[in-house]
């Protein structure tokens, strides 16, 4: 078996060697019917690449490109700043394959991370350039050594910011079902209190997580039910520790009184939020906290149970949720793109997207959520999330109009990474 995951990386890692090596690094003009910058769509501009940035934007008019510029014509297709994936799992796999404890107690560590590079490569080829992946649930920091292979061009893969283990109250997580005398390995990393916490966040940031996730709450409460973990003072001091290296924290969190308690510590994102109230919701406004709602999760897991969606009625629990992220919406709170891939399928990333459509959004406000909002909010927008000279040149183009019907988005024509097409469809 060892033998054979060797050789898989090896064919696949040579693989995407020579596509890396094979591309002409003459200047390319992409010639789209339109192009969503970010903000607005754009009627009949084209955008230059050169190496690895966008170096022209604009009306072909405007634009002086150098005489050795190739010119691809892509007309029906809009051209999109690559899409940036919010809440992502790339070390996990749908639930229905394979229980989330057995993934963490059964699977070993390399089937894991083999699983993660295809898992890396489906995510990229479905033009998702970049993702926030919130814990390695189980695997360490896996997460970083993928993220590491990625730049270094071993394996395709997105961007990736990583957090490592999610920090977890002590005796609230998983995996759960064992008798007290049995310790089973956990999918986070346990701290409490004011030393320990300190400790355990600065360890993460040294060993290579770019973001810290934390818990702020759990299904720990008396009779099983959400219930909160760390205190106000605890969040607060870990958004305290990881500000003080330049990082932010983002909490899980879905009910009412664990949402409250992260958007008063000042995290910038609570993931999920099932429970939120509109009061609730106006206090991250006020605080300019997002909101990651992961529609597609919930979703999934439920029809996992037996949910027949489209065909038995929604569940209760579909049903807060659409009335949570309505109040979300009125409240104005800033709405992250992020699906918590990894319980569905990877490279299904789209499914969030149009999740958030059927919700109440209006299609150009979810582009805006996966490209340019996503990059703000991560700190990344001085590379990413618009179409703008100067930018790093990771680019989405898909036929149709993604304004309009969201799902054209799965109508992929290519996909490009820092200047290098890693998807490119001729025959659409």
């Amino acid at each position: 078996m060892k033998g054979k995951i060797q050789l898989f990386v090896l064919v696949f890692s040579l693989a995407w060697s020579f596509l890396l090596s094979s591309q002409s690094s003459s200047p390319l003009l992409l010639i789209p019917d339109r192009v969503f910058d970010g903000q607005v769509m754009q009627e009949s501009w084209v955008v230059l690449i050169e190496k690895d940035k966008i170096s022209a934007a604009g009306p072909i008019a405007s634009i002086k490109a150098p005489a050795n510029t190739r010119r691809l014509e892509l007309p029906g297709t809009t051209l999109l700043p690559g899409l940036i994936e919010g809440h992502s799992h790339l070390l996990l796999h749908p639930y229905n394959e394979t229980s989330w404890n057995d993934q963490v107690l059964v699977e070993s560590e390399a089937e894991r991370v083999v699983r993660a590079t295809v898992h890396a490569r489906k995510t990229l080829e479905a033009g998702f350039t970049t993702v926030r992946d919130l814990g390695s649930e189980g695997a360490g920091y896996a997460d970083v050594g993928l993220k590491q292979a990625i730049e270094k061009g071993i394996i395709p893969g997105p961007r990736m910011l990583v957090a490592g283990p999610a920090i977890v109250a002590t005796g609230s997580y998983g995996p759960k079902g064992f008798a007290p005398h049995v310790d089973v390995p956990l999918g986070a990393e346990e701290a409490d209190g004011h030393d320990n916490l300190i400790k355990v966040v600065r360890e993460q940031m040294g060993k290579g997580a770019d973001v810290v996730k934390v818990y702020a709450d759990y299904r720990w409460g008396l009779r099983g039910e959400a219930r909160a973990t760390f205190s106000l003072e605890e969040l607060q001091l870990m958004v305290k520790t990881a500000a003080s290296s330049g990082r932010s924290v983002v909490a899980h969190a879905g009910t009412e009184e664990g949402m409250r308690r992260a958007a008063l510590a000042g995290v910038v994102s609570i993931e999920h939020g099932d429970a939120g109230t509109p009061e609730v919701f106006k206090l991250m406004a006020e605080k300019g906290v997002s909101l990651c709602p992961t529609l597609a999760a919930g979703d999934a897991i439920l029809q996992y149970r037996g949910w027949r969606k489209g065909i038995d009625p929604e569940p209760e629990r579909i049903v807060q949720k659409r009335k949570s992220f309505k109040q979300a919406l009125d409240e104005g709170v800033t709405i992250l793109a992020g699906g918590d891939v990894g319980v569905f399928t990877h490279g299904d990333n789209a499914r969030e997207l149009e999740m958030m459509v059927d919700y109440g959004m209006k299609p150009l406000e979810v582009l805006k959520s996966a490209t340019s909002t996503n990059a703000k909010v991560f700190g990344l927008s001085a590379e990413l999330g618009a179409i703008r000279p100067g930018l790093l040149a990771d680019l989405l183009i898909v036929d149709g109009r993604p304004d309009q019907n969201i799902s054209d988005l799965r109508k992929i024509r290519l996909v490009m990474k820092g200047g290098i097409i890693v998807v490119e469809n001729k025959n659409k």
